[in-house]
C-alpha cells in the first residue's frame, strides 16, 4: 500500500526511510507570533537497540532555534542554526527529542541587532541572539515535563520579546513565499522587475533579513520542488520537469540535482518512492 508523507516533511530527504526512525510534529504559532514564526516543531526518536540514523535535510531559507535532549545520556544542546548553504546531515542515536522553532524568512531579524546573514552557515548559541536570557530559556525548555510544555515555554519567551511590526520583514517573507509558489523562477533581475524594485535593493533586503541571496533562494526552491516530485511515487517526465523548472536542458537539471542531493534524480526516485523505506 502506498504511504503518503505527512505535512512538515518537505526538505527531509528520503523521508519515508527517516519516518521509520523518528516522528516529527509541527505546531502553528499564536497570532502574536505569526508575523515572525513559521512553526514550532518537535522531533522524537527511540533507536535503543538499533543503529544510529543519519538524516540528510535540504534546508530552506529559514533560521531555526533548537533544544535537543539526549534522553539516554541525559545531555542537552541548545543552539541557533543559521541558513545552511550546503549539505546538512544530523545523526540521531539511542533515545531523544528536539524542540524547535522555525522562524519565517526575515522573521528573526526584528529580534536581532545584526543582519540575519551574520548567522548564515553557522551553529551558534541562543545567547548570541537573546543575550543573558538565552541560557535561562534553555534551562526552562529542558526542565519542561513534556514536549507540549516545552513548546509553550518557548512560545511564551518569544511572545514576551516580540517586537513591533517590521514592514521589511513582512516584505522579505512575502517575496520568499512568492518564490516558493513559483519554483520555475530563474533570474533575479526578472524577479526584481516583477516586484518593481532593483536587483541591488532585493539583494540588500535578503542580506539583512533572509540571510542568503535571492539567487540562492531561487535555486533552492527549484531543488525542493524537484526532490518532492522525485519522492512522490509517481512517474516523472524528467525532461518535462527540467523545462518546467526553467532549465535549458535535462542535462543541466540532472547535474544540479546530483550535486545538491548527492544522487541523480531517477535513482533518487527509485530509492525513495512508496515501499522503498527499508528497515
Amino acid at each position: 500500500m502506498e504511504r503518503s508523507l505527512p505535512g512538515g516533511t518537505r526538505g527531509i530527504l528520503r523521508a519515508r526511510a527517516g519516518l521509520e526512525r523518528f516522528q516529527v510534529e509541527s505546531i502553528a504559532p499564536t497570532a502574536a507570533l505569526a508575523p515572525f514564526v513559521e512553526r514550532f516543531w518537535v522531533l522524537r526518536w527511540d533507536l535503543r537497540g538499533r543503529p544510529p540514523h543519519r538524516q540528510q535535510v535540504l534546508t530552506r531559507p529559514t533560521v531555526h532555534m533548537t533544544f535537543t535532549s539526549y534522553l539516554t545520556s541525559g545531555t542537552t544542546r541548545a543552539r541557533i542554526v543559521g541558513v545552511v548553504l550546503d549539505d546538512f546531515v544530523e545523526e540521531i542515536a539511542d533515545e531523544g527529542r528536539v524542540v524547535g522553532v522555525e522562524f519565517r524568512p526575515g522573521g528573526l531579524r526584528p529580534f536581532m541587532d545584526a543582519p540575519v546573514s551574520s548567522l548564515t552557515g553557522r551553529f551558534t548559541t541562543v545567547e548570541e541572539v537573546f543575550g543573558a536570557d538565552g541560557p535561562a530559556l534553555a534551562d526552562r525548555v529542558f526542565a519542561a515535563g513534556g514536549a507540549g510544555e516545552a513548546v509553550a515555554r518557548l512560545s511564551d519567551f518569544l511572545t514576551a520579546r516580540a517586537p513591533g511590526p517590521d514592514p521589511s520583514a513582512e516584505r522579505a517573507a512575502g517575496i520568499v513565499a512568492r518564490i516558493a509558489a513559483r519554483p520555475w523562477l530563474v533570474r533575479v533581475d526578472e524577479l526584481a522587475a516583477e516586484l518593481g524594485t532593483s536587483t541591488r535593493s532585493l539583494q540588500r533586503l535578503f542580506h539583512e533579513y533572509v540571510g542568503v541571496s535571492p539567487k540562492w533562494v531561487l535555486r533552492r526552491f527549484r531543488m525542493l520542488e524537484a526532490a518532492a516530485r522525485a519522492e512522490a511515487g509517481t512517474v516523472v517526465d524528467w525532461a518535462g520537469l527540467a523545462a518546467e523548472l526553467g532549465y535549458a536542458d535535462q542535462a543541466h537539471f540532472t547535474r544540479d540535482f546530483t550535486v545538491t542531493i548527492g544522487t541523480p534524480p531517477a535513482r533518487y526516485a527509485r530509492e525513495t518512492g512508496p515501499g522503498r523505506a527499508g528497515g
